[in-house]
């Protein structure tokens, strides 16, 4: 096969990414982070239950006491590392040890949101097998395939411990970046990879000014990390969505005033494409993206957080950053076309 078809895995592998990152929103905004108490199986089970009456009276207990363990190890890892106060803050927090009640629905949804993260797997495995057979003509192809496999390993231990700390803020905001770095990694194949390249010289515009632009809006999904663990525990204390947002603080207003130097940033960006051409179709696709995350976040902050609205803002965000991304890649291949 061809490095089109190559290209076209790529392609594939990285729309993939982006459903489960859809995926994991849904999980998120309807509470599912917990609904398998254990991994990578769940209750024990590669098919969870459908009814509590399929699991133990203890239950609650047993899990309870599968997490603790764990964490004991991650605890380890976390001090030779030089973590210290964070591995004894693990292991002293109670409320990590907290079992919820089971619920079918939730349990699904993560079951569905781990079934979609194992094919991606092999979506992945396949990618590197199938670079190997570049490793003497593009042995970077190689490379970073096996990196991208690399990671997509790394971020399913790191899960692990996600779900043994009963969804400890940092590590979810940790989660959250490696799939970002997964996701420019295979922009990255995908443009290498791409059997047109000569459409790099048709987003013209200032290069400095998309880096700031995708420094900005890496700064703004880490806000928003932290706004995300502000409404978490807002939903422990509340059960009205419409009082959320009353609980939020500072960082949320930081947040929200962020986006208006996000907007002029990106509005910088597109003057500058008219003075050097005009407006394409690619900048006008970054520019309705950079809006819809915009709007979406408003529409949160105005109506409640409707729960539809938190996994497409995140998916939006993601999507914006890869495509940010993918700008510096191709105005970097137009230079070089230039300087060569």
């Amino acid at each position: 096969m061809s490095s089109r078809g190559f290209y076209r895995l790529s392609l594939s592998t990285l729309i993939a990414v982006y459903v489960l990152i859809l995926v994991g929103g849904i999980v998120r905004s309807t509470g599912s982070g917990m609904g398998c108490p254990d991994w990578p199986r769940c209750f024990g089970a590669w098919v969870p239950p459908t009814s509590v009456g399929e699991l133990p009276e203890n239950y609650k207990e047993i899990y309870s006491e599968h997490r603790h363990q764990k964490n004991v190890k991650f605890a380890k890892y976390l001090s030779a590392l030089g973590f210290s106060e964070t591995a004894e803050n693990i292991l002293a927090d109670e409320s990590i040890l907290h079992e919820a009640d089971f619920n079918a629905v939730k349990t699904w949804i993560e079951y569905i949101n781990r079934l979609i993260g194992a094919v991606i797997g092999l979506f992945i495995a396949s990618l590197f097998l199938y670079s190997i057979r570049f490793r003497k003509s593009r042995p970077s192809w190689t490379a970073m395939a096996f990196l991208t496999l690399f990671m997509v390993g790394f971020q399913g231990w790191i899960g692990s411990f996600v779900v043994s700390t009963n969804l400890t803020p940092w590590t979810i905001t940790l989660h959250m970046f490696l799939a970002l770095l997964i996701v420019a990694q295979l922009i990255w194949l995908v443009h290498q990879t791409n059997p047109n390249p000569a459409a790099a010289g048709t987003v013209v515009t200032s290069k400095s000014w998309v880096i700031i632009g995708l420094i900005a809006l890496l700064l703004q999904i880490l806000l928003g990390t932290q706004v995300r663990e502000s409404l978490d525990q807002a939903a422990v204390r509340l059960a009205e969505r419409a009082a959320w947002m009353d609980e939020l603080g500072l960082d949320f207003l930081i947040h929200r005033s962020f986006s208006w130097f996000i907007l002029a940033v990106h509005g910088m960006i597109i003057y500058k494409m008219f003075r050097n051409g005009g407006l394409n179709a690619f900048g006008l696709g970054v520019i309705l993206l950079i809006l819809g995350t915009i709007l979406s976040g408003t529409g949160m902050a105005y109506f409640a957080v409707p729960p539809f609205l938190q996994p497409v803002h995140l998916l939006l965000a993601s999507v914006t950053f890869g495509m940010l991304f993918l700008w510096v890649l191709k105005l970097n291949t137009t230079r070089n076309s230039v300087v060569n």
